[in-house]
């Protein structure tokens, strides 16, 4: 199915005028929600690495995440531009809507992509930023030019790039990639395809019109649902990690069990709902709990880390 192509269209127009982009257009093109996920998966990272990091340097190494992300934003959407016009939950972004040129996204996205990283790897460690580099490039390159539109494991495998930001934080602190650091990028990476998909089972139609191979258009809803438990199962059982691993309490790991278990529980409302469901009720309660989940369990993370400091302190002080 043909889809407008807006690449070459759109960036010939910018090569011709300036748009009359506000300030608030090119926020939107950072993807901000995106972006304070990242941030906030990222400081986890940073709180939860053993170790301390200066209290500038570790600002410094957020805004640099926050940039990388946000760069890789505005990379997705100059080269979507083209099926973004089309999906009704897109169509208003910035450079659908003319408000921003192609070529201007792809100019503000390349500039943050350089400033991140150069600065992280000269203020805090070049580890660090090279993991950053490949996150943006895993991001725009890999999943947004080559995954998206060719396999419908594009969520699975793109998946990594949104699962890298902890990875980042903790290098940030140590300058080393260990296995806890392995774990919170596990955690993330098999919690995007249970939430992706069921974005995907109530947006098939969106999905459809502009020929991206998402799960259930091309494996159908059965096969996606049994697959968004099966991922909710991994998920869970990757979040209690920290506490069998020892570098989280056995109160966090009750903590991640009771909401594995409530994960696990939306992810069977949704394999229950009938194929033939135009509501999928469940799919939405899914996709909704799904973000909740993520900050929770990193939440859970951060105050065991938490209190693992304070209480021996106070203790010490007593």
């Amino acid at each position: 199915m043909a889809v407008i192509d807006n690449h070459e269209a759109l960036t010939k127009e910018g090569d011709m005028r300036l748009s009359e982009a506000a300030a608030r257009d090119y926020f939107e093109l950072l993807k901000p929600r995106v972006m304070s996920l990242v941030v906030f998966t990222a400081f986890a990272g940073l709180v939860l690495a053993p170790g301390h990091i200066n209290p500038v340097i570790g600002l410094i190494s957020i805004l640099c995440i926050a940039v990388g992300a946000g760069a890789s934003g505005a990379l997705n959407m100059w080269y979507d531009a083209d099926i973004d016009a089309v999906m009704t939950r897109t169509a208003r972004r910035p450079i659908p809507a003319g408000r921003v040129l192609a070529s201007e996204a792809l100019a503000f996205g390349l500039v943050l992509s350089c400033f991140s990283v150069t600065i992280l790897g000269l203020a805090v460690n070049w580890l660090a930023a090279a993991i950053l580099a490949f996150t943006i490039f895993f991001y725009a390159v890999v999943y947004t030019m080559w995954l998206k539109r060719s396999t419908p494991q594009n969520i699975v495998i793109g998946g990594a790039a949104g699962a890298f930001p902890p990875m980042i934080g903790w290098a940030c602190v140590t300058g080393t990639v260990p296995v806890e650091s392995i774990v919170l990028f596990l955690i993330i990476f098999l919690w995007t395809p249970a939430h992706f998909w069921a974005l995907a089972l109530f947006k098939m139609g969106d999905y459809e019109a502009v020929g991206v191979p998402m799960l259930p258009n091309v494996a159908g809803i059965p096969t996606t649902k049994r697959q968004i438990v099966a991922y909710a199962v991994l998920t869970a059982a990757i979040a209690v990690a920290p506490a069998v691993m020892g570098f989280a309490s056995i109160g966090y790991g009750i903590v991640a069990g009771l909401l594995g278990a409530v994960f696990i529980y939306c992810s069977i409302a949704v394999w229950r709902m009938p194929d033939g469901d135009k509501k999928m009720v469940p799919a939405k309660k899914m996709f909704a709990f799904s973000i909740f989940y993520l900050f929770a369990i990193f939440s859970a993370l951060m105050l065991d880390r938490l209190a693992a400091v304070l209480i021996p302190a106070v203790q010490g002080v007593f």
